[in-house]
C-alpha cells in the first residue's frame, strides 16, 4: 500500500477518508472507538512500530470525522447504516481496496466489537487480532461502570445521575460535570492536548444510536451486545490489551483471554480506556511483543 492519504470510493457511493504510514512487509489496519469516534489515537502507531517493519492503515468509518457524513435525520439512512453488520462488512470493503491480506486488526472499544466479528466472519484474511479496551458482553460492562461511579463518585452525586437518567435529562448542566469526573477518572487519565480540538468532532447521532449520552449509561443497540458464546470460534492469535484502571471490567477480559483459544491478556498500569496514549510505552511494548512472537511463530 502507498504511503498517504487516499481517499476510497465505497460500493454504496459513499468515501471514506484513509491514511497508510510507515514501511515494512506487516500490516496493520486500525478501527476506531465510537461509534463516531476517528482514527486520531492511532497517529503515531507507524512510528512506534517502524522498528518491526510495520505498516500502518488508519480510517474513518463513514459518518466520522473525515468521512462523508449521510443525512441520518433521513430514516432510511438510519436503517441502512446505523447497524453493526454495516459497519462490519465496511472493515472488509476497506480491506480489500486497500489491498491487505493476512494482515494485522486492531481495534479499540467500538473497534474492537468489530475487531471481534471481523475475527469471526472473516478470520481467514488475519494474521492476527488486538481487541484494545472492549468485552464480549455488555451487561458485564454495565455492572462495571455503576461499580466505578460508586467508588469515584459521593452517594448524592450518584442518586443524582440517576434521577437525571429516569427523567432522561442527560444534558443537565451538573450531570455532564459529573460525567466529566468519570471520564478524566477512567477514559482519558492523560487528557494530553495534542489530539484535542476547538469543536467536538465525534458524531454525536452515531454515538447515540449505539451507546447513548456517555461511557457510563448504555441506552443504544450495544445495551445487547452480547457475543460471550461465541468468541471461542475465534481461531487467530489474538492479543486482549485492557488499562487497569478503565471503563471495561478486567475479570470479563480474564474470561475471554480463556474462552478465546489462541489468546494473550496484557494490562496497562496507571491506564484508561484509552491506555495507548495513558501509558504509551507499557502499551507499545506489549502490542511490539505480541507482533515479534506472531511473526517469529512462538505465540502460545
Amino acid at each position: 500500500m502507498k504511503n498517504g492519504t487516499h481517499i476510497i470510493t465505497l460500493d454504496n457511493g459513499y468515501h471514506l477518508w484513509t491514511h497508510t504510514d510507515g514501511t515494512g512487509d506487516i500490516q496493520l489496519l486500525t478501527l476506531h472507538g465510537g461509534p463516531g469516534g476517528n482514527h486520531e489515537y492511532y497517529e503515531n502507531f507507524a512510528q512506534k512500530l517502524a522498528p518491526l517493519g510495520v505498516q500502518v492503515s488508519m480510517y474513518d468509518q463513514l459518518g466520522s470525522w473525515y468521512s462523508d457524513q449521510p443525512d441520518f435525520t433521513d430514516p432510511e439512512n438510519r436503517k441502512r447504516f446505523l447497524q453493526t453488520d454495516y459497519f462490519l462488512d465496511e472493515v472488509e470493503e476497506v480491506r480489500q481496496k486497500l489491498g491487505l491480506d493476512h494482515f494485522y486488526l486492531i481495534g479499540q472499544s467500538w473497534g474492537g466489537a468489530l475487531t471481534m466479528l471481523y475475527a469471526l466472519k472473516y478470520g481467514q484474511h488475519l494474521k492476527g487480532a488486538i481487541i484494545s479496551s472492549m468485552v464480549d458482553d455488555i451487561d458485564e460492562y454495565v455492572t462495571h461502570i455503576n461499580q466505578v461511579r460508586q467508588e469515584a463518585l459521593p452517594a448524592d452525586a450518584i442518586a443524582y445521575m440517576k434521577d437525571c437518567e429516569a427523567r432522561n435529562q442527560l444534558d443537565d448542566e451538573r450531570y455532564q460535570h459529573y460525567v466529566d469526573i468519570l471520564n478524566a477518572g477512567y477514559v482519558d487519565r492523560k487528557q494530553p492536548p495534542a489530539i484535542s480540538h476547538l469543536v467536538d468532532t465525534s458524531n454525536e447521532t452515531i454515538y447515540n444510536e449505539f451507546q447513548g449520552n456517555n461511557e457510563f449509561v448504555v441506552t443504544g443497540k450495544l445495551k445487547h451486545w452480547n457475543i460471550s458464546d461465541q468468541i471461542h470460534n475465534i481461531k487467530v492469535p489474538t492479543l486482549l490489551t485492557f488499562g487497569e484502571h478503565e471503563t471495561m471490567p478486567l475479570a470479563t477480559a480474564k474470561r475471554m483471554a480463556q474462552q478465546i483459544p489462541h489468546s494473550r491478556l496484557v494490562t496497562t498500569p496507571n491506564g484508561g480506556h484509552h491506555h495507548m496514549i495513558d501509558n504509551a510505552p507499557v502499551y507499545f511494548d506489549h502490542l511490539t511483543q505480541f507482533i515479534k512472537d506472531v511473526e517469529n511463530g512462538t505465540f502460545n
